[in-house]
């Protein structure tokens, strides 16, 4: 038997379809409990915040940089015995608004709806310059921590400093990050080769939600650790 026709047509989804109330009855309390997780409290955001209110750096940015810092380095630090000295993300990942108001479980999915995880790279200091020099030709508000960068009127560097000290060249420094920009996302193509890589299996809004539970009131600020002189 040989086919020889294919035929269909397009079925629209709306209201007006009637629920299959016996598969309705199978998934209501997987999706009431679902509903429940999804709208725990979990903190408060005094203020909104958006990833476009500032140049080079950004409160939610900051936000984002020093959970990454904090929550990644408990755990890289139990399973290694080093620490973090650096975080960076990329400006594109933030996907929302945090909302002046509850913060739920919910929040940290509209900011972080990927699934990228957490990577711990070990990366010498003149890559680390490559680095500061990407985000100077850059010129976007990249969530960093533990880096201070300041540029001139031209956009070039006049300083860029790891842990408020200058670069070493030969000093391994660990750098986290997420998954997609160690893969060459956002053509960030300077972590590779490295002196090796730590995969802690933990997403970056796993990380969110437990830096939520334990803060009350979030209170992110724009400050100077990425600056352009005037």
């Amino acid at each position: 038997m040989v086919l020889s026709k294919i035929e269909g047509k397009q079925i629209g989804i709306k209201d007006s379809l009637k629920i299959d109330q016996d598969f309705d009855s199978i998934i209501a309390p997987y999706r009431t409990r679902l509903e429940e997780d999804m709208n725990t409290v979990l903190s408060y955001a005094p203020e909104t915040y958006s990833k476009r209110d500032g140049h080079l750096n950004t409160a939610i940015g900051n936000l984002m940089a020093e959970i990454v810092f904090k929550e990644g380095n408990y755990i890289f630090n139990k399973r290694t015995n080093k620490n973090i000295d650096a975080v960076l993300l990329n400006h594109g990942g933030i996907r929302s608004i945090i909302s002046k108001g509850n913060i739920t479980t919910e929040t940290a999915f509209q900011v972080m709806p990927f699934e990228n995880s957490i990577v711990v790279v070990a990366l010498k200091g003149q890559q680390m310059d490559s680095m500061m020099t990407y985000l100077s030709y850059a010129k976007r508000a990249h969530p960093i921590e533990g880096i201070t960068l300041t540029l001139d009127k031209n956009y070039k560097i006049s300083e860029a400093l790891i842990q408020g000290k200058p670069i070493i060249k030969d000093k391994t420094y660990y750098l986290a990050t997420n998954d997609y920009l160690y893969n060459g996302g956002d053509r960030m193509r300077f972590f590779k080769p490295n002196d090796s890589v730590y995969y802690l299996d933990y997403k970056i809004r796993n990380a969110m939600i437990d830096y939520f539970k334990k803060v009350d009131t979030i209170n992110p600020k724009i400050d100077n650790r990425f600056t352009q002189t005037k």
